[in-house]
């Protein structure tokens, strides 16, 4: 009885196996680096807390969290800022936490903007979403009281 010769295509198993080195290299250059997504935020610029407010006529009203004074309302459907406070705000809900503490927006030394719910530990990187998207929540930092 003689042996077949095996027909299994030998550049699969050196695909494979280049993709396994890959791999292995890629996460060996994050870990030597730090740049993997357990790095360290850079040190902040500016911060600010803020209040988000849902009002009766469906706009936002936004105030500084530590004194409470009004610097704006946000009118229509301001979708990226909605979407982003609905995001932190589900965590709230899902913990039994109103929506008296406020979220803390940070501007960083690399030019990164974070909004943080210091209760929840919960935060959203805005940079992520692009400068336009970015811009929505950056103007906060310069408001004042109206």
């Amino acid at each position: 009885m003689t042996r077949q010769r095996d027909t299994f295509p030998q550049w699969v198993l050196y695909c494979a196996g280049g993709i396994l080195a890959f791999a292995l290299v890629s996460v060996g250059l994050v870990r030597i680096t730090g740049n993997g997504p357990d790095q360290r935020a850079a040190a902040a610029t500016v911060e600010r807390a803020l209040r988000f407010e849902d009002q009766s006529d469906h706009s936002v009203r936004v105030s500084d969290g530590r004194t409470g004074e009004p610097l704006t309302v946000l009118y229509g459907e301001q979708g990226f800022v909605r979407g982003v406070l609905r995001a932190l705000s589900r965590e709230r809900h899902a913990r039994g936490i109103g929506s008296a503490p406020p979220f803390t927006l940070v501007a960083r030394v690399d030019g990164r903007i974070t909004l943080m719910d210091p209760v929840t530990g919960e935060r959203v990187d805005l940079d992520s979403f692009g400068p336009t998207n970015t811009a929505e929540f950056a103007r906060f930092l310069a408001m004042q009281p109206e």
